[in-house]
């Protein structure tokens, strides 16, 4: 029999996790505590861009798998997946993963099966279970695991389907549980682990992101020191058999890469070095940016920017280093900066300078300011950019780019 399921957070991934559970004929209970996110939900819309997740929703409300909650209602397996944010000096923020933890408490029922997917520093599925057996110390059989995400915004349906997965128990018995969940609908391998080490992997494999990405713009940065190309650069370089150099931007964003490395050089900040070096390379390199295009603008040019989000075709704003970018160009320079974005319907909060369509930014002058590599703008015929600067942190217009 399939178990039911409630699912703390209905953000960009309890929502599909939530979506996704449903379709496989379990009956999900989803808990947001913002009430526009649930009416938004029960119209069978969702407040995020993700292929396919609204379909699934219309589906499993019909069916009535799937139902919207302001607090968590009993089930058998609940998951949490709230944020994680940064606080000061790059501290992790737990409040939300404890919020939910206590909310949940009260539906705990015996041998419950709780489950974190928020991406969390070594030790918070241990801090969880301590906090459930001190408002519930009458549960002892609970099932206590660590089953973090390993997802691609724009693809999250297919990997949480297809990707390998890590379930770390706080005891064998509930990394097993934990690994047979799982395996209701992941095709990958569910690897069994504790949980410590689970929440480790986490960290590792974004901060591994984040240096290595570091390092392509680091080797940018060096290029346009010494007057060169980095794309052929990094082009001729991959030829090697055992090197694979990975592409520079403006530097990393979303909820992972930018913030999962501070996790661990919290954790350990005497042994942490490379990580916040990777990380001052980051602040490095988007403020090489800022500075070369705000250069542009100091000759009274218009500067169209392209793209807010922090990666190609999604409708994400967290820690994107294009808005950052965009919205201090704008502050600078008010008057001369249009912004592009044709993933959002309007400008973000606290930006002061226009959101525009492409083509109406287009059928003016200005340089091209490329932050974000959409597909949208890849497709601007060579025509529209003839005669333009071009500033292109994505490389996405190479034969053209002019300093």
């Amino acid at each position: 029999m399939n178990p039911r399921v409630t699912v703390i957070g209905l953000g960009y991934v309890g929502l599909p996790t939530a979506a996704l559970l449903a379709s496989r004929g379990m009956a999900v209970q989803g808990v947001d505590s913002n009430p526009a996110v649930r009416a938004t939900l029960a119209e069978g819309r969702i407040h995020i861009t993700e292929a396919d997740v609204e379909a699934l929703l219309e589906r499993a409300l019909r069916a009535g798998l799937f139902t919207l909650h302001a607090q968590p209602p009993p089930a058998d397996v609940f998951i949490i997946a709230v944020p994680t944010p940064l606080g000061e000096d790059h501290a992790p923020m737990l409040g939300h993963v404890l919020d939910a933890t206590r909310a949940l408490a009260p539906a705990l029922r015996p041998g419950n099966l709780v489950l974190l997917e928020s991406t969390s520093p070594i030790g918070t599925t241990a801090r969880i279970a301590a906090l459930l057996a001190e408002l519930r110390p009458e549960l002892t059989d609970l099932a206590i695991a660590y089953g973090p995400e390993r997802v691609l915004p724009g693809r999250i349906l297919t990997e949480l389907v297809e990707n390998d997965r890590v379930a770390g128990g706080l005891t064998p018995e509930a990394t097993q549980r934990a690994q047979d969940f799982y395996r209701l609908f992941v095709r990958g391998e569910v690897v069994g682990t504790d949980a410590a080490t689970a929440e480790m992997v986490k960290l590792a494999e974004n901060a591994f992101r984040d240096v290595n990405i570091a390092f392509a713009n680091e080797l940018s940065l060096i290029a346009d020191a010494q007057g060169l190309d980095v794309w052929r650069v990094i082009e001729i370089a991959n030829r090697h058999p055992r090197v694979q150099i990975l592409r520079p931007g403006p530097g990393v964003g979303g909820h992972c890469i930018a913030v999962d490395p501070w996790f661990l050089a919290h954790a350990a900040p005497d042994a942490a070095r490379l990580i916040p070096a990777a990380r001052a390379v980051d602040a490095a390199k988007r403020a090489a940016v800022l500075d070369a295009a705000s250069a542009i603008c100091a000759g009274g040019e218009r500067l169209i920017c392209l793209g807010l989000t922090f990666k190609a075709d999604v409708d994400d704003l967290r820690e994107s280093p294009a808005l950052d970018i965009a919205a201090e160009l704008a502050r600078r320079h008010p008057g001369q900066v249009v912004l592009v974005e044709p993933h959002l319907r309007a400008a973000p909060p606290g930006l002061t300078a226009p959101l525009v369509s492409l083509e109406e930014a287009l059928a003016g002058p200005g340089a091209l300011l490329v932050l974000t590599d959409h597909a949208a703008f890849r497709r601007i015929p060579r025509a529209q950019r003839a005669g333009r600067r071009i500033l292109d942190t994505r490389g996405i217009f190479r034969d053209e780019e002019s300093p």
